[in-house]
């Protein structure tokens, strides 16, 4: 197929996004009876907590069981597809092949979150990562085993990274946990009651039970020669330390992916897509799951998905079980996120040397020279690279209060002749057919 005559596809439901609450959605949607397409960037599912676990599933009983629920289910998989614009019923991806026009009647987006980067001197050296980057390099075959590596930042995320590297042979020399050990405990209070954390907690806590964890502690600055890290400056209660690594793997929580749903129009709350019991969008016919309604982990995700499915295939009481199993994911979701609220010293960190936009390579002395994120990328190009903005972006949110905006298509780089094919009608594509026209 080609960008100026796309293949077109048509389908009951789409839900894009292909991690856990994706999945859920689709085989929830499909399980209700809709014909249902599950589209997503990677060539398989899983998303990021779930990544290469469908070819091990002995590492997850729960991935295996809804892996096998999927394989199971009347669902169509697009994968290999980046969607860059959603219009007029119809989502628009960008596979390896050309163009690609997915009609639908209801949508149910899943698009995840990504981890927020903070700058500070040294992290665009080689070896200085984000912590689930690093992840899912070791995933993909990065060989870390004996490699020095440091974990900073902030959240769980950083605790089940340094369990994944250490279980492949490397040397996690600490976890550098910003939040204060006070912070942990009140937490750790809210996490007795959400069913399966306590649980989770332990055996994450029994297998890095040798990794020192330190809290009041964040990275300074990554030292290096020929732009390769070669140890890691820290602080740590208040005084600094240097330690020799091989890896800096660095994540300060997480960030929702909400570039498709705003760009539809979607209302945002608090930065999150706003939803209604049963998933539902500020728009009709359109559904979100997952972390874009709030970072509330694995559980939620699920079940969220669940609900929206069956809501968007026309069965939505069949989704009102979960609701108080929801609500008690929700409530471990707010208290998760005053868990994970940045310490204002971080905003310290970044020099007016340090680069805040690593794509056009803008510096906090240029960006400082402006007052608002659309002054910025008018006079700098800060956050018109590559990634659109979704590094220096959350950056610049927390060290500037800038609001970024809505997002508009294309959400991701898309070739010219993508852009200049005019998106189809929903009208003009038969939604009985569920496959190609």
């Amino acid at each position: 197929m080609t960008a100026t005559n796309p293949t077109r596809l048509s389908f009951d439901v789409v839900v894009v996004g292909a991690g856990p609450a994706g999945i859920a959605a689709a085989v929830s949607a499909a399980g209700s009876g809709a014909r249902t397409a599950l589209v997503d960037d990677n060539p398989a599912p899983g998303g990021q907590i779930w990544r290469a676990t469908e070819r091990a599933p002995e590492r997850s009983p729960s991935a295996a069981a809804w892996f096998e629920r999927l394989r199971s289910a009347p669902v169509h998989h697009v994968f290999g597809a980046r969607v860059f614009r959603a219009d007029g019923g119809v989502v628009c991806a960008e596979t390896a092949d050309g163009l690609l026009h997915i009609a639908y009647r209801d949508l149910i987006l899943a698009t995840g979150a990504r981890e927020r980067f903070l700058p500070f001197p040294g992290w665009t050296l080689l070896n200085v990562l984000g912590a689930g980057g690093l992840q899912a390099l070791a995933k993909s075959g990065l060989p870390v085993r004996d490699k020095r590596i440091v974990i900073a930042g902030t959240g769980p995320l950083l605790l089940a990274v340094a369990a994944y590297l250490q279980d492949h042979g490397a040397a996690v020399v600490a976890i550098c946990e910003q939040s204060s050990r006070t912070t942990l405990a009140r937490f750790g209070w809210h996490a007795l009651r959400a069913p399966g954390k306590i649980r989770e907690a332990r055996q994450l806590f029994r297998r890095i039970r040798r990794v020192p964890l330190w809290t009041n502690s964040w990275p300074i600055a990554a030292l290096g020669a020929d732009g390769r890290l070669q140890a890691l400056r820290i602080s740590k209660n208040g005084e600094v330390r240097e330690i020799e690594c091989d890896y800096v793997g660095c994540g300060f929580h997480l960030v929702p992916n909400v570039e498709l749903p705003s760009s539809l129009g979607c209302e945002l709350e608090n930065g999150f897509v706003r939803v209604d019991d049963f998933q539902r969008t500020s728009l009709p016919h359109i559904y979100c799951a997952g972390e874009p309604t709030g970072i509330g982990g694995l559980e939620l995700s699920l079940a969220e998905g669940e609900i929206a499915g069956h809501a968007a295939a026309g069965h939505p009481e069949t989704g009102v079980p979960l609701f108080a199993q929801r609500g008690q994911y929700r409530r471990f979701a707010r208290a998760l996120a005053q868990a994970c609220s940045l310490r204002l010293e971080l905003k310290k960190l970044a020099q007016t040397d340090t680069w805040i936009c690593r794509c056009e390579d803008v510096s906090l002395e240029r960006l400082r020279e402006h007052d608002s994120w659309r002054a910025a990328k008018l006079q700098t190009r800060c956050g018109m690279g590559p990634c659109q903005g979704r590094i220096c972006g959350a950056a610049l949110d927390f060290l500037f209060g800038w609001d970024t905006g809505a997002a508009r298509a294309p959400i991701f780089p898309a070739t010219c002749a993508s852009l200049a094919s005019a998106v189809p009608s929903a009208h003009g594509l038969d939604a009985s057919n569920g496959g190609a026209q």
